[in-house]
This record gives C-alpha cells, structure tokens and sequence, in this order.
C-alpha cells in the first residue's frame, strides 16, 4: 500500500494526546515546595527551639498519598474506559484531577485537605496514565504511533524540567504564592487537556465496538488524510473487526486472563509488572520528589533548586538519544546497560556521600573542603545516574509493556503493569524520607542493590521484541527460546504467506512491489 500524507488534524492530535506533560510536572513540583519556608510554616510542626520544619514522616504523607491515588486511579478507569468511551473517559478524569488541584491550592493551614486534594488529583493522573497509551494506540495512524510515543515520553520530562524552573522562580517570595503558584498551575494544564479532548475524534475501535461503523470509517478517513473509500480505511476497519472478534471469542477476558497459561500470557504480565517495579527502583522518583531535601545536606554552594533545574535539563537531554537506541540497539540491550550503568552511580554516590559529607544541619560555614567536595562529587553521580535513567530506563519498560501482549488481554495487561508502577511508586515515596532520615545517603544502596536485581532479571526473564508484531510476539513465547538468545530468533509466522519475503532482522518485504514493512504493531 502507498504511503499516504498526514492531516493537519492527525499531527495536532499527536500533540495533544500525547499530554504526559501533566503527568511529569505533577510529579516534579512537590520536590520544591516541600523547603519552601511558607509551605513548612503552614504544613510542618515547631520544634523545641522555636523552629518551623516539616518532619520525614509529614514529607512521606504528603508526597505519596498522590502516588495512592494513582495506583487506584490506574484500575478505576477500566471501569470508564468502554462505559464512556475514550474521548469521554479522558475528560472525566482530567477533571477529578483539576478538582484535586483547586482543594490543595486552596487550602490554608489544613494538611488533611492538603492530602486529600493530591489523593484525588492522584486519581486522574493514575487513570489517564492508563488511558492516553491506551487511545494513542487505538486511534494514531500507524504512520505517527512511534512519534506519539516520542512525545509522550518528552513531555512527561518537559513536565519535571517546568516544574522545577517554576520552583526556581517562586522559591523566594515571601507568602503563600511561593507555593500556591506553582501548584495553582496544574488547574490550566488540566482544563487544557478537558478542553482539547473535546475536538478529538473517539477512538474508531470503540466506536466499533459500539456499532457505530460509520463514524468509525471517518475517524480514520480524516485522521489518515484519504477519502472514505480509500482501501486503507477499509483495511484499518477490518483489522479492527478482527481483533474486536478476538477479544469477544469465549466472552469478555478477564483479569485472571492475563495470569494464564495460555501463549504464557502469565509470563508476559509478570515481566509487564517487574519492569515497571524495578523502573520505580532504579532511585530516581527519590531524586524528583526529594532531591531539594537532600540535596540541602550536599553542601554544595548551589541551590537545591538550581540542582533541580539541572537534573530536569539532563533528564530532558537524556531522552533524545533514547529515541534511537531503542530500535537500534533492542529493548533487553537498553535494560542491561542502563541498569549496569545506573548501579555504578548508586553505589559510589552512597559512599562518598556517606563518608565525605558533613553531618545534617551543619552550617554552611563550618563545612570543610572535604565535605563540599563530597557534595559535588554526589550531585554529578546523581546527574549521572538520572542522565542513564533517562536513556535507558526511562522509556523502555513503557515500550515493552504496550507490545507485550494480545489484543484481547492488551488493555487489561497494560492496566497491570501502570498499576504496578504506581504502587511501588507510592511505597518509595511512602517511606523514603523516613529511610533517608536515618541512614543518609547509604539509601542509594538500596537502589544499588535493586539494579543488580534488575540485571539479573533482565538477563534471565526478557525476551528481545524489538521488530516483532504481537502475532509474532506470541510466536516468540510459544517458541521457548531462552530470552539470552530471542535476539537472534526469528520468526516463522510469515514463512508460508505468498509473495512475503522475511529478511534478517525479522523486517517483512511484499515481493510484488518490493518495499519493506517494518509492522513493529507496538500499539
């Protein structure tokens, strides 16, 4: 089939549906505003000498009570998501999460209210983080899927790197605006996203799977820039028949589905489900959420706030070559060395930072020039460490999760592994702080011991799916190929298909017009 143009509309779609940008800025603005001298006044307690602070446990309710809402938020929206629609279950959650952020912004001196806005402002950052992969895959043309995918992982970073700089710019006015400001923020992205789903298409698979085809065949008439009966319209509809057909065969799948034996669907979820745990392990949620905190005992003449800005920029730089690597050099190669990588920047930041910084509290002026040296010699593994992550670990368990399974569990497995990341996203943030408070920088230890898991894990459970449609995903499963090895697999699926040649490297070439299809089917 020609290749055929992309629509103004399906280029301002990639756009807006790729908005991870809420996702990232709410994760990135709690960090600052937790050392902001109004926000401990307001929210923290008052020691015996008089002064404001906010204890590691007021700092771990805080923080991770969003990340409590999130995990729920991530399961909740299965119940929306084919009641309401896409488009629709989009906007009711972009909602919950606006009305969250107004009940924080305007709270006074009430940490329970506080709390209890994150938690639901939690709620539509964890259903939306289901959802938007999940209509991205169903409605984007095939042409731009990969794109979409670029851009939702950037602006999940453009998100963390503007909260920070808006951290920057707030940190020293003396009111409540320090904080409210960049809290205050999220109202507009959040009416932005309500705002631009409304001129959105629905996805056409659940129009589909609504009966109504006719809609369905317009969504992606416009979307793909073609008329109706162009023979691409016709085509998408019917793959999406099919896998509609699929899905319904013996019933709606369940959740306990994705746990069966059956093409090892267990399997799959299982490794959907740890690489999204160990992302959360690899350290650097504690440097998002806590990083102003503890970058304060680093000693370092910069501010914890300017360290921020540079941790965001480099996470920012970061993704770019991840972009490429991905595809070139596979998924279980960006694993492995981003997760060797990550642990030589654990381990030698906790030790200097053990031995070589100065107690918590020390004034400025007492620091000696081994203690300053330790905290810039922490604060560039740290960087380093977040420029890896960003690399390597960043994306990548995103990537695998959306091609890991069949369409007829795939929203349901996908729903796992966000989930998944959510929870242990809750239980780092939970008890960080309280860790941290105690041990100091040895907490990278922890960390460090995590990747190693994670090396192992990788080595022994990943298989390589870089270029395999999910048919041949399947194929790959089935095949019991030890995963050391699936690099080098290739699969037979296509082997007796007239007029279809499979060259090295799994790519697919129709022999009747000699061009070579790359069906990678990630979404």
């Amino acid at each position: 089939m020609a290749d055929v143009p992309i629509s103004l509309r399906a280029i301002l779609f990639a756009i807006f549906v790729a908005f991870g940008f809420l996702f990232g800025y709410d994760t990135g603005v709690i960090s600052g505003c937790l050392i902001m001298p109004d926000f401990v006044r307001r929210f923290g307690q008052v020691d015996s000498n008089g002064q404001h602070f906010l204890s590691s446990s007021r700092q771990s309710i805080i923080t991770s009570l969003l990340s409590a809402g999130t995990f729920i938020g991530s399961l909740a929206q299965a119940l929306t998501a084919d009641r309401y629609g896409r488009k629709g279950s989009i906007f009711i959650w972009s909602t919950i999460f606006t009305i969250g952020v107004i009940i924080q912004t305007a709270t006074d001196t009430s940490l329970v209210q506080l709390t209890v806005g994150r938690f639901i402002a939690g709620l539509g950052v964890g259903s939306m983080s289901a959802i938007v992969p999940l209509y991205n895959g169903e409605t984007a043309p095939k042409s731009i899927r990969g794109v979409i995918l670029v851009m939702y992982q950037l602006q999940i970073i453009m998100g963390i790197f503007l909260s920070y700089i808006i951290d920057l710019g707030t940190h020293s006015i003396k009111s409540s605006a320090s904080w409210r400001i960049p809290t205050g923020l999220q109202i507009l992205w959040g009416l932005t996203l309500m705002s631009s789903i409304l001129f959105l298409p629905e996805s056409p698979r659940h129009l589909l799977y609504t009966d109504r085809e006719e809609q369905a065949r317009r969504v992606v008439a416009d979307l793909n820039s073609v008329p109706l009966d162009h023979e691409l319209v016709g085509d998408v509809i019917s793959e999406l028949k099919y896998g509609i057909a699929v899905e319904n065969e013996g019933g709606h799948a369940s959740w306990l589905e994705c746990f069966s034996t059956r093409n090892m669907l267990w399997k799959r979820t299982i490794n959907g489900m740890m690489l999204q745990m160990l992302q959360q392990f690899n350290g650097e949620n504690f440097y998002y959420y806590y990083g102003d905190t503890f970058f304060l005992s680093a000693g370092t003449q910069l501010s914890p706030y300017v360290i921020q800005v540079i941790l965001g920029a480099v996470s920012l730089v970061g993704t770019v070559p991840a972009l490429y690597l991905i595809e070139t050099w596979g998924r279980r190669r960006s694993l492995l060395t981003g997760a060797v990588l990550q642990a030589i920047c654990a381990v030698i930041a906790a030790f200097v930072g053990h031995f070589l910084l100065a107690p918590s509290g020390t004034p400025q002026s007492e620091l000696t020039s081994r203690n300053k040296t330790g905290g810039d010699v922490l604060i560039t593994f740290a960087v380093l460490q977040v420029f890896a992550f960003s690399m390597f670990w960043g994306p990548t368990p995103w990537v695998y999760l959306g091609e890991s399974f069949p369409l007829r569990v795939r929203p349901r497995g996908i729903a796992l592994g966000s989930a998944s990341n959510w929870l242990w996203n809750f239980l780092i943030s939970f008890f960080s702080p309280r860790i941290s408070a105690r041990i100091g920088p040895l907490i990278l230890l922890i960390f460090f011991g995590m990747l190693l898991v994670a090396v192992a894990y990788v080595y022994l459970f990943i298989p390589e799916t870089k270029g395999l449609s999910l048919e041949e995903v399947d194929e790959l499963y089935r095949s019991g190929v030890p995963p050391w090895r699936s690099a080098s697999w290739k699969p037979h699926l296509y082997d007796n298909t007239p007029g279809v040649k499979v060259h090295e490297g799994g790519e697919r070439e129709d022999e009747k017009n000699g061009s070579v299809a790359e069906e990678h089917s990630k979404e």
